[in-house]
C-alpha cells in the first residue's frame, strides 16, 4: 500500500493515475491513508487523494463532503465530482452551497452530483431559485432540467419570462424533457 500512495503523491500524474486502479483494489483498508492525504498542505496530493476515493468502491460521501470547502478550487471540482460517482442525498446540502462557488467548473460540478442524487435535490433547487443572482439560478435550472422532476414545472414556467435568455434556455429544455414541448401563449 504504500508503494502505491507513494506512487500516488509522486508528483508523475502519469504515476499517479497509473496508481489509482491497484489502489482502489486495495478495498477498504486504504480509505483511511487517503482521507488522511486529504489533510496534506499540497493541494496536489489532496486532489490525487480525492481522484483515488473517487475511484474506490469503499469511499461514503460522508468522508467527501468535507472536501468540498477546500481552500484550492481544483480540490474542491474533484470532490464535486467524486460524489457525481458516490451520490447519495446526505450531501445535498453541502452541494446547494456549492453551486455558489466561486469557480464555475467546481459550482457546474455540484450540478451534476445533484442531479445523480436526483428527487431528493429538487426542494431546496426550487428554493435557492427564489432567492439567488441570475448565474446560480442558470445553474439551478439546468440541474432541475437534467433532474426531470415535474415539481419544477412552475418554476420553469415563471423563467420562460425572464431576461436571461440562460434561464429561458433551461427553461425550454426542461419542459422539453418532461415532455411538455409546446407553445406556451400568455392570455
Amino acid at each position: 500500500m504504500k508503494e502505491l500512495l507513494a506512487d500516488l503523491t509522486s508528483g508523475d500524474d502519469e504515476r499517479a493515475e497509473r496508481s489509482i486502479p491497484a489502489i482502489a483494489n486495495l478495498g477498504l483498508a486504504v480509505i483511511p491513508p487517503l482521507l488522511d492525504l486529504t489533510r496534506s498542505e499540497d493541494s496536489d496530493v489532496r486532489w490525487w487523494a480525492v481522484r483515488a476515493l473517487a475511484a474506490s468502491p469503499h469511499t461514503r460521501t460522508v468522508d467527501l463532503i468535507p472536501l468540498l470547502s477546500d481552500s484550492a478550487p481544483e480540490v474542491r471540482a474533484a470532490t464535486a465530482l467524486a460524489l457525481c460517482n458516490h451520490p447519495h442525498e446526505e450531501a445535498v446540502d453541502a452541494l446547494i452551497h456549492t453551486l455558489s462557488d466561486e469557480d464555475a467548473l467546481t459550482a457546474g460540478l455540484a450540478g451534476n452530483a445533484l442531479v445523480k442524487i436526483g428527487s431528493p435535490s429538487v426542494p431546496p433547487l426550487l428554493k435557492v431559485m427564489e432567492e439567488a443572482p441570475t448565474g446560480i439560478r442558470i445553474v439551478v435550472l439546468r440541474t432541475l432540467s437534467e433532474i426531470r422532476d415535474r415539481r419544477a414545472i412552475p418554476v420553469m414556467m415563471k423563467c420562460l419570462g425572464e431576461e436571461s435568455a440562460f434561464l429561458q434556455y433551461w427553461a425550454q429544455e426542461g419542459l422539453e424533457r418532461l415532455g411538455l414541448d409546446m407553445v406556451y401563449i400568455k392570455p
